[in-house]
């Protein structure tokens, strides 16, 4: 091969090295600052095609879609001093570019490890604050959206990164606490379900009192309706005999009679002792006369 032929290709060759080297590409997912000599000449360079001037400017990208910290499980402890172990998860994102380059250098790992020591002392902080039921269940919701509304702001300004979202997956109880919070929390159930009881207790002799009380005013009502009804009927039937009566007394006195011989004369082995003049047997009397005469 020629020198001339060598020296050509030699310069191509340099040609494409320093050309692939000037030109960089970020994309839509992607932040990046633009380096010279170490200081930062463009914090923040937007995604497209871009030229730099070789082995002087140098590109640092970052992902800038939503990221996912697991946090390593922490012990904290409630206002009582109860000791948790709490499993948390960070949503978060480059923000400011420029800071979080100068925080973290572009190290992810240093990033997730910066943020995690300072969500680490926000939670301690929250449930320094707070009561073991509170952090359970009361106050749950109300502890995440403290949280993210104070690490949001020292992330922002101290890191760079915006926080999404932080949530706690599971909280449990170490062994020499979980005893004492069970016992704690079965009493606690005993003296409620004591309570309830008594007081349905004394709801149920309320209305069973008023139950009784109804019932005693009903029955009085209904007798002194039946004996007012019983009296009215009784006057009423004793003005139609007396009506009746009056009408033909003699018809009614022998009506009389003849139902009494009737009653008293039903059973042969009756035996009856009367004067006989008694009046028991005046029609009886008047009747065999009248068939004396006829005869």
């Amino acid at each position: 091969m020629k020198p001339r032929s060598l020296y050509g290709l030699i310069a191509a060759l340099l040609v494409v090295l320093i050309g692939s080297k000037a030109v960089y590409i970020v994309k839509e997912t992607e932040r990046a600052v633009l380096l010279k000599f170490g200081e930062i000449v463009n914090a923040d360079v937007a995604p497209g095609l871009h030229f730099k001037v070789p082995f002087i400017n140098v590109v640092r990208k970052f992902d800038s879609r939503v990221l996912t910290l697991d946090a390593r499980p922490q012990a904290y402890l409630t206002l009582e001093k109860k000791r948790l172990i709490v499993d948390s998860f960070i949503k978060w994102r480059v923000a400011d570019v420029q800071k979080y380059y100068t925080a973290t250098s572009g190290d992810e790992f240093r990033a997730a490890e910066l943020l995690s020591t300072r969500v680490e002392g926000e939670l301690r902080n929250q449930f320094g604050e707070r009561t073991l039921t509170e952090v359970v269940s009361g106050e749950r919701e109300e502890v995440m959206t403290d949280v993210i509304a104070n690490l949001s702001k020292i992330a922002q300004a101290e890191l760079g990164v915006a926080v999404m979202d932080v949530r706690i997956k599971r909280i449990d109880l170490p062994p020499e606490v979980s005893n004492s919070v069970y016992e704690r929390m079965r009493t606690e159930r005993e003296r409620l379900a004591r309570e309830l009881r008594s007081r349905g207790k004394e709801l149920a002799e309320g209305i069973r009192a008023d139950a009784d009380r109804q019932q005693t005013v009903i029955k009085a009502e209904a007798y002194r309706e039946a004996e007012q009804a019983r009296g009215e009927g009784d006057a009423l039937a004793a003005k139609i005999y007396a009506d009746a009566y009056n009408q033909n007394p003699e018809f009614y006195s022998f009506h009389r009679s003849l139902q009494a011989y009737r009653n008293s004369f039903g059973r042969s082995n009756d035996v009856l002792l009367l004067k006989p003049d008694s009046d028991f047997f005046k029609y009886l009397d008047k009747s065999a006369t009248k068939g004396g005469g006829a005869g």
